[in-house]
């Protein structure tokens, strides 16, 4: 689990690895499998960071090549180490959680700006809904493809897989449509 991008903190957290390791795992595994997204936890405002080490935390998402972000004010609980060290202010805390949140939104555009007008087999979910191997969710547009009659079987236990053309997205999900 990533929880953040700056060295001291990662130590404070008790994390088994360093800034340095994590972008170097990302990089051997987009060297891997380009195609691949990757997402992580993030956490802001844990006790004693400052705006450099917030600096840090949101750089790490373009130097990992993050697609996804799920990012979160840090909150105390109760007999914890982190909840006994200097705590930083609630406001504070939210508004560094709203610029991380800003951050992975854009990456999460980026990722789905680079789908539109390609084709790809996804995995129909349920009505309405697919996701794509690298589990980029797609909401399904007109003109869906008619339910049970999937372009192409397979997908474990039966699930229906269908060829799909992006024709844009919300923001969230790419808009896919029966190619």
């Amino acid at each position: 689990s990533l929880q953040h991008g700056d060295d001291l903190i990662l130590k404070r957290m008790k994390r088994r690895h360093s800034r340095a390791d994590a972008i170097e795992l990302c990089q051997r595994v987009k060297a891997a499998r380009p195609e691949i997204a990757l997402g992580a936890d993030l956490i802001a405002g844990f006790p004693t960071e400052t705006e450099a080490h917030v600096e840090n935390l949101i750089s790490i998402v373009d130097e990992c090549g993050l697609a996804y972000v799920h990012a979160f004010p840090f909150s105390p609980r109760e007999g914890t180490p982190a909840a006994r060290m200097p705590q930083v202010d609630r406001h504070i805390v939210k508004a560094r959680a709203a610029r991380l949140r800003d951050v992975g939104g854009a990456a999460l555009k980026r990722r789905l700006d680079a789908w539109v007008g390609r084709e790809e087999i996804a995995l129909i979910e349920r009505g309405g809904f697919a996701r794509l191997p690298d589990f980029t969710p797609v909401l399904l547009g007109a003109p869906a493809p008619p339910p049970g009659a999937p372009v192409q079987a397979g997908g474990g236990a039966g699930a229906p897989r269908v060829r799909l053309r992006f024709t844009g997205h919300d923001g969230q999900h790419l808009i896919g449509v029966a190619a």
